[in-house]
């Protein structure tokens, strides 16, 4: 992989992970300000509707933009990448505004899905004010990201990352400032501070934009310069180009609302199914828990990881383009290896040590526990699905992604309302648990058949994963019961001390284990090295 490539990756996993960091931590002031898992719900029936509408707007063809670009930068052909991008901007522009129109106008009749028809804790009126709140963002977000996608063309990462950062920054401080104002100065209702806060994500993107323009015009005559050494030979007209987007776009859009979609699936049929079985009074905070609290916690770890293996994909691309089968089977073993050997100690940490993580970020609640411990295994489903999902790209078998999502929303939609009468809750989590192994089923018999891969290989690695994650788990166990003696997992102090003093325990016994029996170099070979040289120059 060359250096540009690792340097563009390394920014852009920096930047979505400080993103995803800020996105994790400001749950805990924002928890206390609006007050509990009503008011978290109240905000999911919001988000869940806009992110995928904003999946819709965009329609993945940021991503398939920057393919494109590259294809004819690599050419020389810098022109069509330029008409590209001129005519991609209005084309967002008109989708954005769709989108939000539709989701402004129609923000009761979603609102009225979300309740199952039945006003509850919020009426559905207030819950169509907090849809409308955050439908404003879908006319600035598909504008920002076809900008980036246009600077990843150009292998230009840098902006992608900054604007990511000042987006999230951006948008969380108006989202802490906006809903603590209401609530705390004002004296408004949790509906007009949870409004404020979905808006944020209007504000965030607004700011993300100016970054990307600023860029643009720091830019402008670089890229100008590389118009005036245009071939001119290739005449790609709109319709042969989007054709060819389009092709590129319906994976990206598929993978990208995977999770939404399960979300949404939960969102019209969770208050329904505990109706049922007589839990009406409970759904609403039970929701909460499910598509808010838990699920910001669980998908971290996701991030990280997937991050990490994510940088391998290219090089399977370029493997697999050239026929080098026992490249691509080699580059293979390592995405897994690393993606499992990270996400699973994680997961297993997080069920561990469920209790108190719940009370750190939120407050002590058996329900909030219960459901992180049965959830945050799960993480390695989500994990697995997005890198096989990007695998299949790699192997240009990407139209699989789309047969395999839908296998897996349909047997979520099948178990869902039968698993929550049966496990209340938790039955929603276990619904998506099968229905993600379902998809990542699918996903490695088409990599076997099209690139004969198997995880056959791996089974020594993972067997080992899976040795040096129970050696673990009994050094977190023991550290947790004798602590318990000293500390409470109900108090926020208390609880914050067992998980670091367990989770700097148990983090320190895998990776001990994992150096010593050479797991360590194995997975990471090259990177741990060149970290290893520096060190080594740091004390010399």
């Amino acid at each position: 992989m060359s250096a540009n490539l690792i340097r563009g990756t390394f920014i852009l996993t920096l930047g979505t992970f400080i993103s995803k960091f800020l996105g994790l931590f400001y749950v805990i002031p924002f928890y206390s300000i609006i007050g509990g898992e009503d008011a978290a719900a109240l905000y999911s029936y919001g988000y869940v509707p806009y992110t995928i509408f904003i999946s819709i707007a965009t329609a993945g063809v940021p991503l398939a933009v920057s393919k494109y670009i590259a294809k004819y930068n690599a050419i020389e052909e810098y022109a069509v990448g330029r008409k590209l991008f001129k005519s991609g901007l209005v084309l967002m522009l008109l989708t954005g505004f769709a989108a939000f129109a539709v989701m402004f106008f129609f923000a009761p009749a979603f609102a009225k899905l979300s309740l199952n028809g039945k006003e509850t804790t919020y009426t559905i009126e207030e819950v169509a004010t907090v849809i409308r709140a955050v439908s404003f963002a879908l006319i600035v977000v598909p504008f920002m990201s076809l900008t980036r996608g246009f600077f990843q063309g150009h292998q230009s990462m840098g902006p992608s990352a900054v604007s990511t950062v000042v987006e999230q920054l951006a948008r969380i401080i108006f989202l802490l400032g906006g809903a603590y104002i209401v609530i705390h100065v004002l004296d408004g209702s949790v509906t007009e501070a949870i409004s404020v806060a979905t808006f944020a994500a209007f504000v965030g993107a607004v700011f993300g934009l100016i970054v990307l323009y600023w860029y643009f015009f720091k830019r402008k005559k670089y890229l100008d310069e590389l118009l005036k050494n245009d071939k001119g030979q290739a005449d790609v007209s709109l319709v042969s180009m989007y054709s060819e987007i389009v092709l590129y776009a319906i994976p990206f859009v598929f993978v990208g609302i995977a999770i939404p979609l399960y979300q949404l699936i939960d969102q019209v049929t969770f208050t329904r199914a505990m109706s049922q079985i007589g839990l009406a009074d409970k759904a609403v905070s039970a929701f909460g828990i499910l598509n808010f609290s838990t699920q910001k916690l669980v998908i971290i770890p996701v991030s990280l990881a997937t991050a990490f293996a994510m940088t391998l994909v290219p090089m399977v691309t370029s493997s697999f383009v050239k026929g080098e089968k026992s490249t691509v089977k080699k580059q293979l073993d390592q995405t897994f290896e690393i993606l499992l050997f990270l996400t699973v100690p994680a997961a297993v940490g997080m069920t561990l040590l469920a209790e108190p993580l719940y009370t750190v970020f939120y407050e002590y609640s058996e329900l909030g526990t219960s459901v992180l411990q049965v959830y945050a295994p799960v993480a390695i489903l989500f994990a697995l699905f997005s890198v096989t999902a990007a695998v299949l790209q790699g192997i240009n078998e990407q139209r699989f992604t789309v047969l395999s999502l839908l296998s897996g929303i349909l047997v979520k939609l099948s178990l869902n309302i039968p698993l929550i009468k049966l496990f209340e809750t938790n039955g929603a989590v276990y619904a998506t648990a099968l229905g993600y192994t379902v998809s990542i089923v699918i996903n490695l018999m088409v990599i076997r058949f099209f690139a004969g891969y198997s995880l056959r290989p791996l089974a020594k690695k993972i067997g080992l994963i899976a040795a040096f994650n129970a050696a673990m788990a009994v050094v977190v166990i023991i550290f947790y019961v004798g602590l318990s003696f000293v500390f409470s997992p109900e108090t926020a102090g208390s609880a914050l001390a067992i998980v670091l003093i367990c989770a700097g325990a148990g983090a320190f016994v895998y990776f001990a284990i994992s150096l010593k029996s050479g797991m360590l170099d194995q997975v990471f070979g090259s990177r741990l090295n060149k970290i290893k040289q520096k060190l080594r120059l740091k004390k010399a």
